[in-house]
């Protein structure tokens, strides 16, 4: 049975993207506090919802011929 609750390490390795990129790019841009990840207890630590993760990952996939996205200069979209 596959953890729903990934550190960026894990995470890296079912997405194929480097955990730094994950912390420093993804997460506040693509991931959300507490949609996609979560600090328990308040702590430092981030955990990774997979379910959640999943799911945008093939709602970009399904929505990416969409014009409603506009392209940013980084690499990122805005919904428009």
């Amino acid at each position: 049975m596959m953890s729903n609750y990934l550190t960026a390490t894990e995470l890296s390795e079912r997405i194929k993207f480097n955990p730094k990129y994950i912390s420093q790019v993804l997460r506040d841009t693509v991931f959300i506090e507490g949609q996609h990840y979560v600090r328990p207890f308040g702590g430092r630590k981030i955990l990774y919802l997979w379910d959640a993760i999943e799911a945008e990952v093939l709602k970009q996939e399904e929505s990416s011929s969409s014009e409603e996205m506009i392209p940013m200069a980084r690499g990122g979209v805005c919904h428009g």
